[in-house]
């Protein structure tokens, strides 16, 4: 056995931003047999390491996977063991999350928060349809209390839109959201909330999630108004409920993530 075990980005394309993307792509190439009998946490110096029978995982950069709080290492250590015959990166969401934020971020977080402030300029929850009037209504009813929890609770007042024309947010508005991301500084969060923010479309939303406002779960289901929608109307896809699974998951990894490093 080798000292150092199997890295999940190594193959080409896991790295994706994309998680539909990268599952389309895992599908197509052969998975890596499962080797290892145990996955654990040990503590190492106050950091906790992911260990395959004992021994440590790397990242695709070769660096050790350890991370500030057990219950974060444990959740990869989780996707290890719930592997079967082969190695499934794409079902592996907390792992891959980890690699990044320790390959990654770490040595930029500030370039990642201002991705997700980016977002923020342009929110989800600030654009709103025009028609049909039960679809206004209901994006007003779910989406009306968190702009109102940003502008009273962050100092942060967007201005909301009807159409998908963009509109230019207040530098003030901007520049307050800013000042709450910029709290966070572990590597571990800033990814989970950059995922949250891709998934979602909505920085506002990973920010509530963060700070305790709303569950993940509701979060989610606030991202999906207009879909949910739709859907009523028209019926569900199988292929995009795939998608959306597939999204969910991820999604999910990230909120864990984020709750368990959240006391680091």
């Amino acid at each position: 056995m080798r000292n150092d075990v199997f890295n999940l980005d190594t193959q080409d394309g896991l790295s994706d931003p994309d998680p539909v993307r990268r599952a389309q792509i895992t599908s197509k190439l052969p998975l890596p047999k499962r080797f290892y009998k145990l996955a654990a946490v040990a503590e190492q110096d106050g950091l906790f390491a992911v260990e395959l029978d004992g021994r440590a995982v790397k990242t695709p950069a070769r660096q050790n996977l350890v991370l500030p709080t057990r219950d974060a290492a444990q959740l990869i250590a989780d996707e290890f063991a719930a592997q079967e015959k082969e190695i499934d990166p794409a079902r592996m969401p907390a792992t891959r999350l980890a690699n990044t934020a320790i390959d990654g971020i770490v040595n930029d977080p500030q370039a990642v928060l201002e991705d997700v402030l980016r977002f923020a300029s342009s929110d989800m929850l600030c654009y709103r349809a025009g028609s049909p009037e039960r679809l206004v209504e209901r994006q007003t009813e779910l989406w009306d209390p968190i702009i109102d929890w940003a502008a009273s609770e962050l100092g942060a007042r967007f201005i909301l839109a009807e159409g998908v024309m963009h509109v230019e947010q207040p530098r003030e508005a901007l520049a307050a959201f800013g000042v709450h991301l910029g709290q966070f500084k572990d590597a571990f969060a800033i990814a989970a909330l950059h995922t949250i923010t891709t998934l979602t479309g909505s920085a506002i939303l990973a920010l509530a999630i963060a700070k305790g406002e709303i569950s993940g779960d509701d979060a989610w289901k606030l991202a999906h108004v207009d879909e949910d929608w739709t859907i009523e109307q028209w019926g569900e896809d199988a292929e995009a409920a795939a998608r959306r699974a597939i999204r969910e998951r991820e999604m999910i990894a990230a909120v864990k993530m984020l709750e368990a490093v959240a006391a680091s």
